[in-house]
């Protein structure tokens, strides 16, 4: 995998919505939530559901309007329509017996991830919890896993993750491309799908309201059902008022009105969309190139894909560190995606990138966890940020493969009295807004050297 973090400059792949458009919260119990989260840093983010079995590519290979950049192969299917078919019909062989969710959190813990973002609901409509409003989920009769001691994924998992210390996010798409309300069939224009319905929310206004209650329904069932849940993640952008392709009002403010009632504080990202109910940005597959003044949160694969794939290659843990460093000096969290296999286990290969990422966290977290921006941010090879609590500002050095070098001369113009560098006091001095010294002592080769400044 390349090195470089101009693979996730902010034209990679999708866009975040504006500055400008960010509302601040003015509920207390929201704004200190949004501190909690902004003091984390680091999400274990997972996309799962049927669609693993095959490899592929999570439910945008179902609207028609969509394949151009899907690229998807057809394979042993003989049409599109039978394609689609075999898709939906996947939930029938699903069955991830190997699912273990407290070595699931397990992992996650010991590389020092903070919270769960997990998908309960996909666009494709398939539900991993045991929803009552609706027949396509992971607790039906029709999946084979239905009677699992785990069948309800997201009790096990959101339980399990809490019992080891980690918040909990729950994605939830606003689209749902298997309900009847959505995308509806007999309509005129049923036979061609897009991201949108199939008919005019204006025109059968009685259909729209119908899928606004379903909506409203199953957000609810996860806020009042599934224990503390501190974030609710909504994916569907398009799914929004303004759309002036389709307008797509689900009375979302009073949705969130009611989830806080049982969720006090209750995070939500409407991403993409602003206002009121974005309460913070998520950009995917991107790192802006320059801080953002609101909370924020990049969400970005381990692999190559946000789903399981066969062939997946992984970041290595050089790439990770260098990512994450240069997230959190920008004042973001990195939501890393890893994907779990059809059998319920995750990826060795994964696995054994998280591992080398985690270790250097838990040698060097201190300069990641409970910080904030630091001016100048980034300046060469350095990524800055300090602890407002201990007066502590931290300057990483995101190195290059086997670069160990004895000279550091660090951009820095506040005062400092103290440096250390691998639990060792540094001499130094500190002359026209330049930090510079020598390490005299021999030192380990690391992903990224960290080097602790005590502001005096």
């Amino acid at each position: 995998m390349a090195e470089d973090l101009d693979m996730f400059n902010e034209d990679y792949n999708h866009s975040y919505s504006e500055e400008k458009n960010y509302i601040a919260p003015t509920d207390p119990l929201v704004q200190q939530k949004l501190e909690w989260f902004q003091d984390q840093k680091l999400g274990f983010m997972m996309h799962w559901g049927p669609y693993s079995e095959w490899g592929f590519i999570e439910s945008w290979a179902l609207p028609d309007e969509d394949t151009s950049w899907v690229k998807f192969d057809y394979g042993p299917f003989a049409s599109r329509e039978e394609f689609k078919k075999a898709y939906v019909d996947l939930n029938k062989t699903f069955n991830p017996v190997w699912f273990e969710p407290d070595k699931w959190a397990q992992i996650a813990e010991r590389n020092c991830f903070k919270y769960l973002l997990f998908t309960t609901k996909h666009h494709d409509g398939f539900c991993m919890w045991d929803t009552a409003y609706s027949d396509y989920k992971i607790t039906a009769p029709d999946c084979p896993f239905h009677t699992n001691k785990n069948a309800d994924i997201c009790k096990n998992l959101f339980e399990a993750f809490r019992n080891h210390g980690m918040g909990i996010a729950a994605y939830f798409s606003k689209a749902d491309w298997h309900t009847p309300y959505y995308w509806a069939p007999g309509m005129e224009h049923s036979a061609w799908t897009s991201r949108n319905p199939t008919y005019d929310t204006e025109e059968y206004p009685w259909l729209w309201e119908q899928f606004v209650q379903f909506t409203e329904n199953q957000i609810l069932e996860l806020m009042t059902k599934y224990g503390k849940i501190d974030s609710l993640w909504l994916d569907a952008g398009q799914v929004r008022p303004d759309n002036p392709r389709c307008k797509q009002d689900i009375r979302l403010s009073e949705i969130v009105a009611k989830a806080r009632k049982y969720q006090p504080g209750l995070l939500v990202a409407d991403r993409t969309v602003g206002g009121e109910n974005e309460n913070y940005v998520t950009p995917e597959q991107t790192v802006p190139a320059k801080p953002l003044c609101v909370p924020w949160e990049s969400c970005v694969t381990l692999g190559g894909s946000f789903a399981f794939n066969y062939d997946d290659e992984y970041k290595s843990p050089r790439t990770l560190v260098r990512l994450l460093a240069d997230i959190v000096a920008k004042g973001g969290n990195l939501a890393l995606n890893i994907a779990p296999r059809p059998d319920g286990k995750l990826p060795t290969k994964g696995v054994k990138a998280l591992d080398g990422f985690g270790a250097w966290l838990r040698k060097n977290g201190e300069a990641i966890f409970n910080t904030r921006v630091c001016v100048p941010y980034r300046t060469g090879k350095y990524a800055y940020t300090q602890n407002l609590k201990t007066n502590t500002y931290y300057a990483v050095y995101l190195a290059d493969e086997n670069e160990k070098p004895k000279e550091f001369e660090i951009p820095f113009n506040k005062r400092v009295g103290r440096i250390t560098f691998n639990g060792a006091d540094v001499p130094f001095t500190h002359e026209n807004n330049r930090i510079s010294f020598k390490v005299p002592f021999d030192y380990p080769e690391e992903e990224a050297y960290v080097f602790t400044m005590k502001g005096e």
